[in-house]
């Protein structure tokens, strides 16, 4: 008999990158690539412009690579998100690359705030997260992450996550979070996931942010949600996890709520 070859299979590619310049409505679109599967929209926003990511293959699979890049000029202010929540289904041993890099110009401002990754049983997800800061510029990182969807009655009892977020200031780090996630986490107590299946990060980076501790310690109250926050040299970090990803997004939403002007990104808005 004649042996037959394993299938190539087709996989997604998706570069995408915004560049604003200073203008009015606190920054103008200058330049705008995209390729693959990925896609940038610019809005009009309350307080700046809202660049949306999207990725049209419709979630990640193992050997996928996307990449998403915003760049902000000096004095700018933006939002910059994604459509919807982003997905990363079962692989069959390769892992999918995610690249986010974003640049945040002299007296810039970003508010970097993703919609969901959900991760399906056997997914396989390296994801690395680069917010470069000019000496005075700020931002605000939020990273959600949920182990399926509990309403769909999903069940993820194999797992492989290394997603790393880092925020730095000329070339300085400021805040680094290395995070590994495997199998054995979902399985581990209080020191790790201790059962939840929706999990957060939001990390304010500007001068005083420590002063909003207690302001958002105050609304750290949501039902079904654990949360610690804490802050220290223009930093304020906060961390959830909750037992599904519906009640961690009443949380973040009242959390950005208190901690940017405005109501939320539109396609956020429910």
């Amino acid at each position: 008999m004649t042996a037959l070859q394993a299938p190539v299979l087709e996989r997604s590619q998706g570069r995408a990158r915004v560049t604003l310049a200073p203008g009015p409505g606190a920054g103008r679109l200058e330049r705008l690539a995209q390729a693959g599967s990925a896609k940038a929209f610019v809005h009009p926003g309350p307080s700046g412009p809202e660049v949306v990511f999207l990725n049209t293959s419709g979630g990640l699979a193992g050997g996928d690579r996307l990449s998403l890049s915003l760049d902000l000029g000096p004095g700018c202010r933006a939002t910059a998100t994604t459509q919807t929540a982003e997905r990363a289904y079962r692989s069959t041993g390769s892992a999918a690359h995610v690249t986010v890099r974003h640049e945040v110009g002299a007296g810039a401002h970003l508010d970097w705030l993703p919609q969901e990754t959900i991760l399906y049983d056997a997914s396989h997800l390296i994801r690395e997260t680069v917010i470069e800061l000019a000496q005075d510029a700020s931002c605000l990182m939020l990273e959600a992450i949920v182990l399926g969807r509990a309403a769909m009655g999903e069940t993820v009892t194999r797992v492989c996550l290394r997603d790393t977020r880092r925020i730095t200031r000329d070339g300085r780090p400021v805040l680094i979070e290395p995070l590994h996630i495997g199998t054995e986490a979902l399985m581990a107590g209080s020191g790790v996931l201790n059962g939840a299946r929706a999990f957060a990060t939001l990390a304010l980076v500007v001068r005083g942010a420590e002063d909003a501790v207690a302001q958002v310690r105050r609304v750290l109250d949501e039902p079904g949600v654990a949360g610690g926050a804490s802050g220290f040299d223009g930093r304020l970090v906060l961390r959830l996890m909750a037992g599904d990803g519906w009640p961690l997004r009443r949380q973040i939403l009242r959390l950005l709520a208190v901690l940017r002007p405005g109501p939320c990104p539109r396609v956020w808005q429910l």
